[in-house]
């Protein structure tokens, strides 16, 4: 298997684990299996255009600049990275978790799975 399948498969299997999280209402893992998802996609667009292993960062931002993708993404684009970055962290160590829980209701999580398919769709057409 390619470096590129890898992040692709990783980056499915995310969204499909962010989507078990929604049916069992667990919804700071919704957040964290989005963000992760992205990441391993942006890793994957990362290797395309680089041919090098990507970067060891999880900033959604920094990946798609360094890849080269930032530069062609819409202002709705970006703010769904700016919205998913602190996701990351706070699932892993959830400071803010009864403020987040009131941010990440079942329709925002179901919001952020359709908006990470979409960005994930767009991504992959472009590998």
């Amino acid at each position: 298997m390619d470096k590129i399948e890898y992040w692709t498969d990783l980056a499915k299997y995310d969204l499909e684990t962010a989507k078990a999280m929604l049916n069992s209402k667990r919804y700071l893992y919704v957040g964290f299996m989005c963000h992760q998802a992205i990441e391993k996609i942006l890793k994957a667009y990362y290797v395309k255009t680089k041919t090098d292993n990507p970067p060891y960062t999880h900033n959604l931002t920094l990946l798609a600049e360094k890849a080269d993708l930032y530069v062609n993404m819409t202002e709705k684009q970006k703010d769904f990275l700016d919205f998913l970055e602190p996701l990351n962290i706070e699932a892993r160590y959830p400071m803010a978790k009864d403020k987040l829980l009131q941010i990440l209701t079942d329709e925002k999580c179901a919001e952020l799975i359709k908006l990470t398919e979409n960005e994930l769709t767009w991504i992959i057409k472009k590998l």
